[in-house]
């Protein structure tokens, strides 16, 4: 019998995946690509958020068990996965400059926000007010972290690449049952795709689309993440990627014309330099209206477990939040409220009522 099966090897899955397999459990992963927002993303990880110069929720807790995470993978999969970057938010006014100093005296930000302005001239980005450097920042290379894990859990002959049939699993009280697999726990990290989840659909995840675009700037020679209204990342050969788009209503993977022409659009206001258009990603969020994280236990089978709603912030939140549903399952360690599905009480009533 497994120790678990884990429903979807984005993010949320592969961060889960690795801590039980490092605490010497037994799991079996099913995918079926659906869900390609871990594929697409930036991969951006900043604990600050940058329109309000306030705290990201926990940053400080997350980015520690960031740095160690990635870095074990780095060591286990034998690829560099994590580039810890400046990121310069560019300042638009003198006002924007006070907020930021203003900000960089709390106690909360002082780790996060540097006191001294940056006054570096960049080629074809124009910057009149200078720079606010965030430090403990930079990116994931999550493409790379999904084909290589996913590779290894394959080689491993722990990964099922199918569609998972929700009708065929049969939850008993200590164990659970899917096909020809029997396991303890059963743990869903589906991403935007839980929406056809029959034991998690009625939580209350939004999704919001992102698009994003990778360019070729040779003559940009940026070496640094540059924030203005959008995200300028170096990923190396003269590649950049830019973005992301926000869309509410849209809940496809296909990229549209709009969405590119908003990026171009707000990439030429931020530089003055020719580009080229590699590709043009899209995928969905999955983000939460109260953009904190679904993570528990179904109220009403003890061995059936979400992990979602990791929204914009998935690299800095998978680690973290995997090891609470881990310690949570094994050690009956209290998951913090604000991340626990217990918080929905319609959805817990729901079951209860029916």
């Amino acid at each position: 019998m497994l120790d678990y099966i884990i429903v979807g090897s984005g993010l949320a899955g592969i961060a889960f995946s690795e801590v039980a397999l490092q605490n010497g459990k037994s799991i079996l992963v099913i995918n079926n690509d659906f869900q390609n927002s871990t594929k697409i993303a930036g991969g951006l990880y900043n604990p600050v958020i940058l329109k309000r110069f306030s705290e990201v929720w926990q940053a400080a807790e997350q980015l520690d068990l960031l740095y160690e995470f990635y870095g074990s993978l780095e060591s286990k999969l034998n690829v560099k996965l994590d580039y810890n970057l400046p990121l310069l938010r560019k300042f638009h006014s003198v006002e924007e400059q006070n907020n930021w100093f203003t900000a960089s005296d709390k106690p909360n930000l002082s780790r996060f926000l540097s006191t001294k302005l940056i006054t570096t001239k960049y080629n074809f980005i124009a910057s009149p007010y200078n720079f606010g450097e965030v430090l403990d920042s930079g990116y994931v290379d999550t493409a790379l972290l999904q084909e290589a894990y996913q590779d290894y859990l394959i080689s491993m002959n722990l990964f099922r690449s199918e569609t998972f049939d929700y009708s065929l699993l049969n939850v008993h009280e200590n164990f659970v049952v899917y096909k020809d697999l029997e396991a303890k726990n059963i743990v869903f990290a589906e991403g935007f795709g839980m929406l056809s989840n029959p034991f998690f659909s009625l939580l209350p995840l939004d999704g919001t689309k992102g698009e994003l675009l990778l360019i070729k700037a040779p003559n940009l020679n940026l070496d640094v993440i540059v924030k203005s209204s959008i995200f300028i990342i170096p990923v190396g050969g003269d590649l950049y990627k830019v973005g992301a788009t926000y869309n509410w209503e849209d809940k496809t993977n296909i990229p549209t014309e709009a969405a590119k022409n908003e990026l171009v659009s707000e990439l030429k206001e931020l530089m003055d330099c020719e580009f080229e258009i590699i590709e043009h990603y899209a995928g969905v969020r999955p983000t939460v209206k109260d953009r904190r994280p679904l993570v528990g236990t179904h109220p009403l089978y003890n061995n059936v477990h979400v992990l979602n709603g990791l929204g914009t912030r998935g690299v800095m939140l998978a680690p973290a939040m995997a090891k609470s549903l881990f310690n949570h399952i094994e050690n009956n360690i209290p998951l913090d409220k604000n991340i626990d599905i217990r918080r929905i009480k319609n959805f817990v009533s729901s079951f209860y009522q029916s």
